[in-house]
């Protein structure tokens, strides 16, 4: 029986490696080591770097979520192919090599698949940390992106003309220069200029280049493919592609699909509002949930940390970020759970607000250039509050649990759902 109040189960308890699974943002098997530490990041200025609108904003408008840098590398605008729509980013396929081009072809050809788009995807370091980036052609793979940065065309005219477009939370968050350059160290360095902060919607994606910067950053060239199949049962379409599939690839889906093939509300490039969190069906078979000296061991783990610093892509002991001290909490329980709020929250079933334990997971769209996607998580902890690690600038702390208009739902975890999410996650 699940446990209401938090302190009465503490009381009881009291007595550039090819998107690396390690970071959890990637398929397991892609775990090959290519990337490593480069010279200490660098920083300097870069064009003006004030971010500008790509759309002129009548009096009394919203302004465009996206924010772009006005670089000055170029002496012309650089040509990009208009927006003619949306495209859902269903299935990922990776290999440590360059695809043969004829797999892309036979993808193309199979029943319910729309389109299927190169790339290039590697973890590689951004100013010393690992990210996990993709290398595209920015007039092609804009469809694949969530609506508000689709529609940058400033953005990636920046990322094909050289800048390196970072997801809203990674440039907010670790608080990275609008305009300014990154050092970027794949099998070369590089000081890259930011083009904008505007996410893709890809679960763990927070880097996106051209693919000629790609190239220059020794990114395998095509070692990736990005598949919009919203009419394919999945299972069925991925049992056919990993028959094509040359050794070392790996494929995963990107958005969760249940019975029946259809175009999923809150895919990443529908612009569509998403369906709440969690995993829906739920069968005997994906549970049970956490046990009492589970939920214990979690919650007291993460009241451990109360006071500890926020550092985006802090996985602990002594520095967090939001899914950094879920998953490092859950972890001293004994249960695994993958790296990136988007895959926590596909770790067991929705839970009732009349419902909600200590232990369940509270999950928040917090990202104005991806409104559909999970950028936040919290530890509900009873009588009302959650324990979190916020943003920078605040420690790890308890306060009252929001369910306001950022809310996208609560999720009780089940760690046979939640490993083998961390196995295959989104991305």
């Amino acid at each position: 029986m699940r446990e209401t109040a938090r302190r009465s189960l503490l009381a009881a308890g009291a007595g550039v490696a090819l998107l690396a699974a390690a970071a959890g943002n990637a398929p397991a098997a892609l775990a090959a080591p290519q990337a490593r530490l480069g010279p200490a990041p660098t920083w300097g200025a870069v064009g003006s770097g004030q971010p500008t609108s790509d759309l002129p904003v009548p009096s009394g408008a919203v302004p465009h979520p996206v924010a772009v840098a006005e670089l000055s590398g170029s002496s012309r605008a650089t040509a990009l192919a208009p927006l003619h729509g949306l495209l859902q980013a269903d299935l990922l396929v990776v290999a440590p090599t360059t695809l043969p081009a004829r797999l892309a072809a036979a993808v193309r050809r199979m029943r319910g698949v729309i389109a299927v788009e190169p790339i290039d995807a590697a973890r590689i370091q951004v100013n010393g940390k690992f990210t996990a980036m993709l290398g595209v052609n920015p007039s092609t793979f804009r469809a694949f992106a969530a609506r508000p940065t689709a529609q940058s065309a400033g953005l990636w005219r920046n990322v094909a003309e050289g800048g390196v477009a970072i997801s809203y939370t990674m440039g907010k968050l670790d608080k990275l220069p609008l305009g300014g350059s990154l050092r970027v160290s794949g099998r070369h360095i590089e000081d890259l200029p930011v083009a904008g902060f505007g996410t893709v919607g890809i679960a763990g994606v927070d880097a996106v280049v051209s693919d000629a910067t790609a190239r220059s950053l020794g990114i395998p060239a095509g070692n990736a493919i990005v598949i919009s199949a919203p009419h394919a049962v999945f299972s069925s379409l991925m049992a056919q592609i990993k028959k094509l599939l040359p050794r070392g690839a790996a494929i995963a889906p990107l958005v969760a699909q249940t019975v029946t093939p259809a175009r999923a509300a809150g895919a990443a490039g529908t612009g569509i509002a998403p369906p709440p969190a969690g995993v829906s069906p739920i069968s005997s078979a994906d549970g049970p949930g956490l046990t009492r000296a589970e939920i214990i061991a979690f919650l007291s783990a993460a009241e451990s940390r109360l006071g500890l610093p926020y550092v985006w892509g802090g996985n602990g002991p002594l520095v967090f970020d939001c899914s950094g001290l879920v998953k490092w909490s859950l972890a001293q329980a004994g249960v695994v759970m993958p790296r990136v709020a988007a895959d926590q929250a596909r770790t067991g079933p929705r839970v009732p607000l009349s419902q909600l334990q200590a232990g369940d997971l509270l999950f928040y769209h917090t990202d104005p250039t991806a409104p559909g996607y999970i950028s936040h998580v919290a530890i509900y902890v009873g009588d009302g509050e959650m324990i979190q690690a916020p943003h920078p600038g605040l420690d790890v702390e308890i306060v009252p649990a929001d369910f306001g208009s950022e809310f996208a739902g609560a999720v009780a975890v089940y760690p046979r759902i939640a490993a083998a999410a961390a196995a295959n996650p989104e991305f």
